[in-house]
């Protein structure tokens, strides 16, 4: 085929049986569906986003990322609120409404889709909008609302459809008592008390966040501690202020059940004959990959055990003409690792060099307090090395950890044992997505630890957390290596 597609940038209304040619098709417009067509398409390609719903943004967007971080932001505020008592008697007024606590998301969401419209149109890249279904490994078939059928062939397929929350057996989720991630922001009310499954990231962003609202939190996970690739420094870290705040972790303990009583409560049952009773429940029980209807057999995919598509360190699949990214092939499931898997993906494909930087991807946990870390941990550095050196800085101990009352914060550094090379920067406290990209930076430009005493920071700061940190691994350097 050698029809050219066609000039407009947006596509609904095509005709049965069309047939349209492009170099890459991108299926999900998330973050790795946009990074990956702009990347193919500034590379010279056409390039094509084949969307299911109206908006542009996926579950990022428009029921995750976004309005879980818009109801942080009220969620600190009504914390540091609470703690200045003393100034102004605060409280929450009862059978609040949920979405006045998530204000101005429309107008942010709104904003992100224009924003995000203009940049694919002025990268020429065309967005379909319908039902995707593959036919073959190079044809693809797309149904519209209307229900016409327009079929397109392309030489590369990049899949970036995306996630959906798992549901397991034995927790009958109703999205009006028992949620999944995607539903619980669309509770009516703020609850009294909520029971929440699980202990990765979206469990633990979101129990924190509704226990600063004065929500009566229990975390409960088969697991000793949440957030288990993390070190346990800074885990413990997190569940202390979890704790302080008002909230419960139960650890070690296996949901044989939950249910809704039919009325006002919901009753979670462990195996152990532990019983929680709550208002709400959330169960966060992992993810898997939005594929049930593109018919990837057709292609010559199929999904693995985890439900996921696998892909090699290119983030090829097995068919050498189709390439996935983003949360459709597990974790770590964060919109920045999303957004540098699709370009990566594309680059790939394209026998385009991707550059070193992707080996320093920084992870975030928009939990409160945050939590953030960019490179090896240090358990992944000595079971990787043997013998490093760690430094540590407690955010009570910097001037401005003390004028922004952060009390469980902390910053850390891992190096080799000679304590020069940065091997990886791990934070947790208020402001910990933000000054992980110090430590990047550091990582990626492959600077010694002693740039970080050698740069002058900004007096207070949370930033000089790195200086202090720093000092911490020259005070244990072998001594002739030692000049400070």
């Amino acid at each position: 085929m050698s029809i050219a597609p066609p000039n407009t940038t947006e596509r609904d209304d095509t005709s049965a049986c069309d047939n349209f040619v492009y170099d890459t098709i991108v299926i999900g417009s998330g973050p790795a569906g946009q990074k990956a067509a702009i990347q193919a398409s500034k590379a010279g390609n056409r390039v094509a986003i084949i969307e299911k719903s109206r908006d542009l943004g996926g579950s990022c967007v428009h029921r995750g990322t976004i309005p879980s971080k818009t109801l942080r932001e009220n969620a600190l505020r009504v914390k540091n609120m609470r703690m200045n008592a003393a100034m102004s008697n605060f409280k929450l007024a009862e059978d609040i409404e949920l979405n006045t606590l998530i204000d101005r998301l429309d107008e942010v969401l709104k904003a992100h889709d224009r924003y995000m419209r203009k940049q694919i149109e002025r990268c020429n890249v065309t967005v379909i909008h319908g039902r995707a279904k593959f036919q073959s490994n190079t044809e693809i078939e797309v149904v519209n609302v209307k229900g016409q059928v327009t079929r397109f062939q392309t030489k590369y397929f990049i899949i970036a459809t995306g996630s959906s929350p798992r549901a397991p057996d034995n927790i009958p989720i109703d999205h009006e008592s028992l949620f999944d991630s995607d539903s619980l922001l669309s509770m009516m009310y703020l609850p009294n008390s909520l029971t929440v499954l699980g202990g990765g990231v979206i469990a633990s962003e979101y129990a924190s966040i509704f226990q600063a609202l004065d929500v009566k939190v229990t975390m409960i996970d088969k697991y000793p501690q949440p957030l288990g690739f993390l070190d346990q420094d800074l885990t413990k870290k997190f569940i202390h202020s979890f704790e302080k705040m008002g909230g419960t972790w139960m650890g070690n303990r296996t949901v044989v059940s939950a249910h809704w009583n039919g009325f006002d409560e919901v009753t979670t049952v462990c195996e152990d004959g532990t019983e929680v009773k709550s208002e709400k429940l959330l169960c966060a029980a992992g993810r898997f990959a939005n594929v049930k209807d593109l018919s990837i057999e057709n292609a010559g995919l199929e999904i693995s055990d985890r439900g996921l598509i696998s892909v090699d360190e290119n983030l090829r699949t097995k068919v050498p003409n189709i390439y996935a990214a983003g949360d459709v092939i597990g974790p770590p499931s964060l919109a920045s690792a999303s957004m540098e898997q699709g370009r990566r993906a594309s680059c790939n494909a394209l026998n385009i060099p991707v550059g070193k930087a992707h080996n320093h991807i920084p992870s975030g946990i928009y939990s409160i307090p945050e939590l953030s870390s960019v490179g090896l941990s240090e358990s992944q550095a000595r079971e990787k090395f043997g013998d490093i050196l760690v430094g540590i800085s407690h955010f009570e101990e910097i001037a401005r950890g003390q004028i922004s009352g952060i009390q469980d914060g902390m910053l850390k550094i891992v190096c080799d044992a000679q304590g020069m090379k940065i091997l990886g920067v791990m934070i947790v406290g208020e402001g910990a997505t933000e000054l992980i990209h110090i430590g990047q930076m550091a990582l990626i430009a492959d600077s010694n630890v002693d740039i970080f005493i050698e740069s002058i920071f900004n007096f207070p700061t949370l930033a000089e957390a790195y200086r202090v940190a720093a000092l911490d691994i020259v005070e244990q350097r072998p001594a002739d290596d030692s000049s400070y």
